[in-house]
């Protein structure tokens, strides 16, 4: 037997209900039907015996490692199975030559390396030459972006596909599945069966699991959801502060509040709060999103998020969280505009590319007699002495067309700044004329 093959199996009885129901073809997979169907990408590659080296990107329990398995079966490869987490330098060499020998005897080798993502660069680049002369079909899994995780040169040989969690639909029919390997249905009233496929969070690994533990209970009366909620820990969200669903959670956040719903807004809130997310963190963003998306509309929205985030500091876990939720609360019923910040983001490009061109010397002052002597102030004009106290005059660069930077919205409190805009706009070209 190959190094880091597997062995023989389990008796039948001795193995866990999550290896007993492992598909034993592509067409018994539950789910990802967007890389397996007939038209999809792993479904089409089958179809005209092109199979390429892949990378499998989605969460635990979505069915990466079984796939991978089944790819070899159906494709007549060797499957070989790694860690890169177990796996170091001297272990990969010993898998390539092993890989080049069955090559010489005439059979390829599928390499499947669960988390990928833990070689570092150098080690991701050591797979590279046995990929392009055929000795091994990659096929890595990660749960991280592969974007970031896995250097250009592995990515440019190898699709990435994304698995997806399992739907409550999905997840149903496996637990159909189990019931049937087990030979009895599970003792739960409806509600209580929802409650425990929602408990598996997506993981078709974690509800067999669940399924099994839940099977094993006598119960004289089907139990019903908040009995079993006693008797069953709820599955820890899958939350990682410092990745992918950091990212993807503040986003749907972000732009919650962006639409204008209080509810999802709250909802994603909620999500990161429960996932461990600091407060602090929150407090910071939310105050960002005032700044970027309402503005000038709603001048009060910082405000609000800033006494939101004192009242934290003061207060701490959890009351003062109720604040942050209320600011979350405020700032998506907020009119919105990014008049200010695309104002401020057109104001850097413009002075990015006008270098250094010096104001005009009217604006300039002229504290010594050779500074007036080159025209420094002359022709100011003091706005508080002209009527309205406007002059009018031109506060740009000589050789800078003037722009409009700031365009306000028709909304909230931006009306009214709209107004004062056009009034100034029309006395500018009057007093100008």
């Amino acid at each position: 037997m190959d190094l880091f093959d597997t062995g023989a199996a389990e008796p039948s009885r001795n193995r866990p209900l999550a290896d007993r129901l492992r598909p034993k073809s592509l067409a018994e997979v539950i789910g990802q039907g967007q890389v397996l169907g007939p038209e999809a990408p792993l479904g089409a590659m089958l179809a005209s015996d092109s199979l390429s080296s892949l990378v499998f990107w989605g969460p635990p329990g979505v069915g990466k490692t079984t796939i991978a398995r089944l790819l070899a079966d159906e494709s007549d490869l060797h499957f070989v199975q790694i860690s890169a987490i177990f796996t170091g330098v001297p272990e990969l060499k010993k898998v390539f030559e092993a890989a080049r020998i069955r090559r010489q005897n005439g059979q390829g080798t599928l390499l499947f390396v669960d988390e990928i993502h833990r070689f570092n660069k150098a080690q991701q680049d050591g797979f590279l030459p046995h990929m392009e002369d055929g000795t091994i079909l990659l096929v890595g899994a990660t749960t991280e972006n592969p974007s970031f995780e896995l250097n250009a040169a592995l990515l440019s040989r190898a699709q990435v596909l994304v698995l997806e969690r399992l739907n409550l639909v999905e997840l149903e029919h496996l637990t159909q599945r189990a019931e049937q390997e087990l030979g009895r249905t599970l003792p739960l009233t409806g509600s209580a069966r929802d409650a425990l496929q929602e408990m598996a969070d997506g993981d078709g690994r974690a509800l067999l699991n669940l399924v099994e533990q839940v099977a094993a209970w006598s119960c004289d009366a089907p139990l019903d959801s908040e009995a079993l909620g006693k008797r069953l820990m709820r599955r820890a969200t899958k939350y990682d502060k410092s990745g992918d669903e950091h990212y993807n959670l503040i986003s749907a956040l972000h732009k919650s509040v962006r639409g204008s719903d209080p509810d999802a807004a709250l909802y994603w809130f909620a999500r990161m709060l429960t996932g461990g997310e600091d407060p602090r963190y929150l407090a910071r963003r939310i105050t960002r999103m005032a700044v970027e998306d309402i503005g000038l509309a709603d001048p009060q929205a910082q405000s609000v998020c800033l006494h939101a985030w004192e009242t934290y500091e003061r207060l701490g876990s959890p009351e003062g969280e109720l604040a942050l939720a209320q600011a979350v609360t405020y700032l998506a019923l907020a009119p919105k505009s990014n008049a200010g910040y695309a104002g401020f983001k057109a104001a850097m490009r413009l002075a990015k590319q006008t270098g250094s061109t010096p104001p005009p010397k009217h604006i300039l002052n002229a504290p010594t007699g050779l500074m007036k002597d080159q025209g420094y102030g002359a022709g100011y004009a003091y706005d508080h002495d002209a009527e309205d106290g406007f002059s009018g005059q031109n506060y740009f660069p000589d050789d800078v067309k003037r722009p409009v930077l700031y365009a306000p919205v028709e909304r909230g409190f931006e009306r009214e700044l709209k107004k004062r805009l056009d009034y100034f706009a029309r006395l500018r070209t009057q007093r100008q004329g």
